[in-house]
């Protein structure tokens, strides 16, 4: 593994982080291993406990815009800081932030091109930056793999390529190429084939001969930087238009660079908008506003008669020895044809700034060559649940697909309940540990969990109520398995879960009498229990009196012609072996079981367990569906088959 401080450079190669590590820096102790979504990646938790630093160190590892940088005494821990010195830590040299990255296996072609095969032990790329703002990266190469391949193109006696492969990295090498050329016994038609290799070795590598620096600047310009937004980056009112356009951007505040990028967008560079004639710098101002507000409208159904009104006026100001000058300001003002008035931009709806403003600040990047990855703090967080789900749709539809994203928020409709797999859950656990970030849901603070219990019970009160065919099972692992299983044999032409139905988990079996009593007889329901037990009985009773047919009313053990049985007993014993093991770091073999009950009972006796988490193995199945359904056995398969099968009949 090579370190280095970095220089710029580039070619035309994508990259996509995968990890971050935040250490020292604010709440944060160490947050250890975060993995980030390939798409979107939704960080949840109550204020003040860390989401939004995390974001600004992340930030600050690579920003768009150079505004920014690490201050020790504004973000070190302030608990750690004087201890940390007292122990002759350099604290400048601490790097409170780290980021992954991962090349695909076409972006790697670009790299091999130039420097040959199978010299990166592997696709990551890391960068990290300290305090003092030194930017560092790390590649793993096999610099020895490198020499040979280079070796193997030239015509050199066996004994000194023997010698030349015995050097671990390309400095020795080129060393000991300059010791060999000085022999007297060397052959002098074999000086020139050393002479050559070393030439052509020389020609790919950086000025001071470093393969890692060399590769690095290969890539280094087209790795993605971090665009960060948040409710301080929306447009003022009103800008001094010389002085935004003139000033460096570490003499700007967020708000202005916005404004900046609106103004570059209206060409004001080109002295568009510093034109003499009122008409021309008029109309170019109401083009840029019109274009951005029809995008703005496609995701903001509150309210379509809005419009933005950009205009240039004068302002005339003192300056020293008593004279006066005139500057040139831009003004926004909002018309709204409802109600047919004007206001200031920054008087008007806190939701339509926001995403006007965005609009305007993300122009500046969103046709770059090299994507840059969206950081959100806190997006849509003065709208109501209408809106918030606008927005989402604007993350999925608009930011996704070209760009990663990262956005904050403790409101449960920001998270989307069927894809729970993007929630990271951020919590601050106090002055030994720290801030932490974790996928597991299983915490057990009720306020940071309080955004996807909201997502979810909302869901299921838009799926109850909305949806005609619910599907009622017991819990959130039934949900898991179901859906995932069904989407993945619907993609291979198998049978699968009709369309129609509305999955709801209503959270054990004791609850799904008093569901249907409930509501029974207001919607069409069928039952997926696990075995006959007293909530079966239950059913059967309300079966009788008309809640709902006894048809509907399906157990696992029907599927697999047993009388006991489990949601978990669909899968092969192996298969479920497969997943509980890697979820629970056991190594439970098939041979180690025994009995005919649920496999669930059958590894409680084994391990002599008290209460069986049936969640865990469910989120591992989850998150590593991809890995685990590709090595399903046709047992499994064909359960799951029979399974949808039956349910989909009851529609009938």
């Amino acid at each position: 593994m090579i370190f280095a401080a970095i220089r710029r450079i580039g070619r035309n190669v994508e990259l996509k982080l995968i990890e971050i590590r935040v250490e020292h820096f604010r709440n944060f102790i160490d947050s250890s291993s975060i993995k980030v979504q390939p798409d979107i990646t939704c960080l949840v938790g109550k204020n003040e406990s860390g989401k939004t630093a995390l974001l600004h160190a992340l930030y600050r590892l690579l920003p768009a815009r150079s505004n920014v940088k690490f201050s020790l005494a504004e973000q070190y821990p302030a608990w750690l800081e004087k201890h940390h010195r007292l122990k002759g830590i350099k604290l400048e040299k601490v790097k409170p932030i780290s980021a992954v990255y991962e090349l695909e296996e076409k972006d790697k072609k670009l790299i091999t091109d130039r420097y040959g095969f199978g010299f990166l032990s592997n696709d990551k790329l890391t960068l990290s930056k300290d305090y003092s703002g030194t930017l560092y990266y790390s590649i793993a190469i096999d610099e020895q793999k490198f020499i040979k391949q280079f070796l193997s193109k030239r015509d050199i006696p066996e004994y000194l390529k023997k010698e030349i492969a015995k050097n671990n990295n390309v400095k020795s090498l080129l060393e000991n190429i300059d010791q060999i050329q000085e022999r007297g016994n060397v052959k002098e038609d074999v000086k020139k084939d050393l002479l050559e290799l070393k030439n052509e070795i020389e020609a790919v590598l950086s000025e001071d001969g470093d393969l890692s620096t060399s590769v690095w600047k290969t890539i280094e310009s087209v790795v993605p930087k971090f665009f960060y937004f948040h409710i301080y980056s929306t447009l003022p009112y009103s800008v001094e238009i010389d002085r935004v356009l003139k000033a460096n951007e570490s003499e700007l505040d967020d708000n202005e660079l916005t404004a900046r990028s609106l103004l570059r967008l209206a060409a004001a560079d080109e002295d568009y908008l510093l034109n003499p004639d009122y008409e021309r710098r008029k109309r170019e101002l109401e083009n840029v506003a019109n274009a951005l507000s029809e995008d703005v409208l496609k995701y903001w159904s509150q309210n379509p008669n809005l419009r933005v009104l950009p205009d240039i006026t004068q302002k005339t100001i003192d300056i020293p020895q008593g004279r006066k000058s005139v500057l040139d300001e831009l003004k926004i003002r909002i018309w709204d044809d409802r109600h047919l008035l004007s206001l200031p931009f920054d008087e008007h709806s806190t939701g339509f700034q926001w995403f006007f403003s965005f609009l305007a600040a993300f122009s500046e990047f969103e046709f770059r060559e090299t994507p840059v990855i969206i950081l959100l703090d806190e997006p849509a967080l003065g709208l109501h649940a209408r809106a918030q789900s606008d927005f989402l749709r604007f993350i999925e539809e608009r930011l996704s697909p070209k760009h990663q994203v990262i956005y904050t928020t403790h409101s449960p409709f920001m998270v989307q309940p069927g894809k729970l797999d993007r929630v990271r859950i951020v919590e601050d656990r106090g002055r030994k540990h720290g801030a932490k970030v974790t996928s597991d849901v299983l915490t057990t603070d009720s306020d940071t969990l309080f955004p996807l219990q909201g997502a979810l019970g909302y869901d299921l009160v838009q799926n109850l109520f909305i949806n005609e065919h619910n599907l009622v099972v017991e819990g959130t692992s039934d949900f898991t398995y179901i859906t995932v299983l069904s989407d993945y044999l619907k993609e291979r032409d198998k049978v699968y879960l009709n369309s129609k139905w509305s999955i709801v988990p209503v959270g054990g079996i004791d609850m799904i009498p008093t569901f249907v009593a409930l509501l029974g007889s207001h919607l069409d329901v069928t039952v997926l229990i696990d075995a006959q037990r007293t909530g079966h009985q239950k059913l059967s009773h309300l079966a009788r009196e008309g809640y709902l047919s006894q048809k509907r009313i399906i157990t696992i053990g029907e599927i697999l012609n047993r009388k006991y049985a489990d949601i978990e007993d669909l899968f092969s014993v192996a298969d479920y072996l497969s997943i509980y093991n890697e979820a629970f770091s056991d190594t439970i073999k098939p041979d180690d079981l025994n009995g005919s009950d649920p496999i669930i009972s059958q590894i409680s006796r084994y391990r002599k367990l008290k209460n069986f988490d049936h969640g865990k193995p469910a989120d591992l199945f989850l998150r590593k569906r991809d890995e685990i359904l590709s090595k399903l056995s046709e047992e499994t398969i064909s359960n799951f088959e029979k399974l949808f099968e039956r349910i989909n009949k009851t529609l009938e």
